[in-house]
Order: structure tokens, then C-alpha cells, then sequence
């Protein structure tokens, strides 16, 4: 049988944290990909070369209404970008904010 690595005691040493500029930063992106949703449309929109329109509804099971108000949360973000094309709004990734995210995910 193997031997279980020993636990370490627990610390009861206050700690003090640090300021942290990154973090409301970091909490507002983190929410934005916080649904299963909203990550399936960022890596719709990191998989296309140009922006998107309609077919973000087509792609996944979910109402027009429901897709529209996680697009609302990706753009608030800034994580995504739409742009008005006549009665329709294109969507792209926000390359600045995406590497953003991924250098703060990193830092962790």
C-alpha cells in the first residue's frame, strides 16, 4: 500500500495581503468567462478570423434572448467586441483583453 504524504500543521500566522491592483481586473474578466456559455462563445469568436453575426444563436442550445445576455456580460467586459451591421450586431474577441486574462490566470 502507499504511504500518504504527511500533512503539514496548519498555520495559524496572521498574514497580511497585499495591495492588488490586478484584482478587480482579474474578477471582472474571471466573471465574464465564468459560464459554461460564455466560454463556448469566446472560443467560437477566438476560432474565427473575422466577426461573427447570427450563427452565435446556431451554435449553441440556448434562446436568442439568453445568448444575447451572455454576449451583453462578454461585452461589458470588454472581453468580446460588437460592432452594428445594419439590424445586426458582429461580434470578435477583444485580442487585448484576452491576453489580458491569460497573463493574470498565469500569475496565479
Amino acid at each position: 500500500m502507499a504511504k500518504r504524504p504527511t500533512k503539514k500543521p496548519c498555520d495559524s500566522t496572521p498574514v497580511k495581503l497585499k495591495a492588488d491592483p490586478t484584482a478587480e481586473v482579474f474578477a471582472k474578466l474571471a466573471w465574464a468567462i465564468a459560464h459554461p456559455a460564455r466560454v463556448q462563445i469566446v472560443r467560437l469568436l477566438i476560432g474565427r478570423e473575422a466577426c461573427v453575426c447570427g450563427e452565435i444563436v446556431d451554435c449553441l442550445p440556448l434562446a436568442q434572448s439568453t445568448v444575447s445576455q451572455h454576449l451583453k456580460i462578454l461585452k461589458e467586459s470588454g472581453l468580446i467586441q460588437g460592432e452594428v451591421d445594419g439590424p445586426k450586431v458582429c461580434y470578435c474577441i477583444n485580442p487585448d483583453k484576452l491576453d489580458q486574462l491569460k497573463k493574470l490566470v498565469a500569475g496565479l
